[in-house]
């Protein structure tokens, strides 16, 4: 997600995971219509962990989990803001990167994610928040940060802080959030965001990057489009030609359940087997491998990403190999996939006839994306595909088709990491 981006939650029992490279205080704040706690008991943190409907569960190192059951939530409550400070007196947030990670409470699938950008002096922040839209919920990224710590952010909502003060200072105001784009403001009727005392008003921020580019052309055949604007699923099967990208995204929302990465391949000659291996190499943002799931390790990720075993032939109709990814399941780390195919017995991709690369949606079967590999060179190793999760929470799959010499998935890790 991005600042004042946000989506709809598709759980009732929603948890909160701030995690940071430092240790955090994680806290919760239940607001009403005024955009104020009702009481002091509506502040959850690690000193008062429960309030109607929302808890708090300490970790044992880097951040905490505030969780929020919205069918408990009562009815006078609008919202659920979620914060963060340091735990170490004095520091900031500059060179610190805090993560908060929206999971169903009930599975422990990922939902959201968000890291706060361009953090400085700050010392606390609202993270995410939780609120009430058209008789369901919602989660919003904030990111909006304090100068004076926890203390600054409870005041700011209502809470009696009972720490010394000089006696004519007022409270020290909130840096200024990001501004988001016109599309993200906040919803109607929502209170609006505290305002500086004029004498201080801060220098504008910086402006948000400009989101990539879409690739030249992007998509072909079926649903593919005018040409203009990324191309989504709205119109149907998308069929890629090589650097084509395409989002997976259909009717506006993201598909955050499970797909199926089919690979197939059939031999150039008749009666000669092609044994051919499939194989996801899951990366961080760093391009740093977290892991990958070939036919010798079939299960990986906690069953976030499964193999369906070994085809030592590529006889037969259909996908000869195949790669279940439960999205939604994927750990926050993992932002980027990268599906390829190695001859392990050292046979060449110009003794491949056909080779192709499918997304299917894994509950249905439907076909969401195919990908043909048309010209083969006399490699051992291609790259076909990569899925790239993106800051509002939507992944876009791009086809590569692009050949090396490397008859295992071991050998795929630097070339595939350079492709992302």
């Amino acid at each position: 997600m991005t600042p004042g981006s946000n989506l709809p939650l598709s759980a009732v029992r929603v948890a909160v995971d701030v995690t940071a490279p430092v240790r955090l205080d994680v806290s919760g704040l239940l607001l009403a219509a005024d955009g104020k706690v009702r009481s002091d008991d509506d502040f959850v943190f690690y000193n008062q962990p429960s309030a109607p409907g929302v808890t708090h569960s300490a970790a044992a190192a880097g951040g905490d989990t505030i969780t929020v059951d919205t069918a408990a939530v009562p009815a006078g409550i609008d919202k659920i803001v979620v914060t963060a400070s340091l735990d170490t007196p004095g520091a900031t947030f500059a060179g610190t990167e805090p993560t908060g990670t929206v999971r169903n409470a009930d599975d422990g699938s990922v939902l959201a994610s968000f890291t706060p950008p361009r953090l400085g002096t700050e010392t606390a922040l609202v993270v995410v928040e939780i609120y009430r839209r058209g008789g369901g919920w919602k989660v919003r990224a904030v990111g909006q940060g304090y100068a004076n710590g926890l203390a600054g952010i409870a005041t700011d909502f209502g809470v009696s802080v009972e720490e010394p003060a000089a006696p004519a200072a007022a409270p020290q105001a909130p840096l200024a959030p990001p501004a988001p784009a016109a599309s993200w403001g906040p919803p109607a009727g929502a209170p609006a965001p505290v305002a500086p005392p004029p004498a201080a008003a801060p220098a504008a921020p910086a402006p948000a990057p400009a989101p990539p580019a879409p690739a030249p052309g992007s998509g072909s055949g079926s649903g593919s489009g005018s040409g203009s604007g990324k191309v989504n699923l709205d119109k149907g099967r998308v069929s890629l030609q090589k650097n084509q990208t395409v989002s997976l995204v259909k009717g506006g929302r993201p598909v955050l359940s499970s797909v199926r990465m089919g690979l197939g391949w059939e031999p150039a000659f008749q009666g000669r087997s092609i044994d051919l291996d499939a194989s996801v190499i899951a990366y961080g943002p760093d391009r740093k491998k977290v892991d990958n799931c070939f036919f010798g390790k079939l299960m990986i990720l906690g069953g976030a990403i499964q193999h369906s075993g070994d085809n030592l032939t590529g006889e037969g109709a259909g996908d000869d190999e195949a790669i279940t990814v439960h999205l939604g399941g994927l750990p926050p780390e993992v932002t980027g996939l990268v599906f390829v195919v190695n001859s392990f017995s050292g046979q060449k991709f110009s003794d491949v006839a056909k080779a192709y690369c499918r997304l299917l949606d894994a509950q249905s079967g439907e076909e969401l994306v195919r990908f043909d590999l048309t010209h083969a060179e006399p490699r051992t190793g291609v790259m076909m595909a990569k899925l790239i999760r993106q800051f509002s929470g939507e992944w876009e799959m791009t086809a590569l088709g692009e050949f090396v010499d490397a008859r295992t998935v071991r050998g795929m890790t630097k070339p595939a990491a350079q492709a992302l």
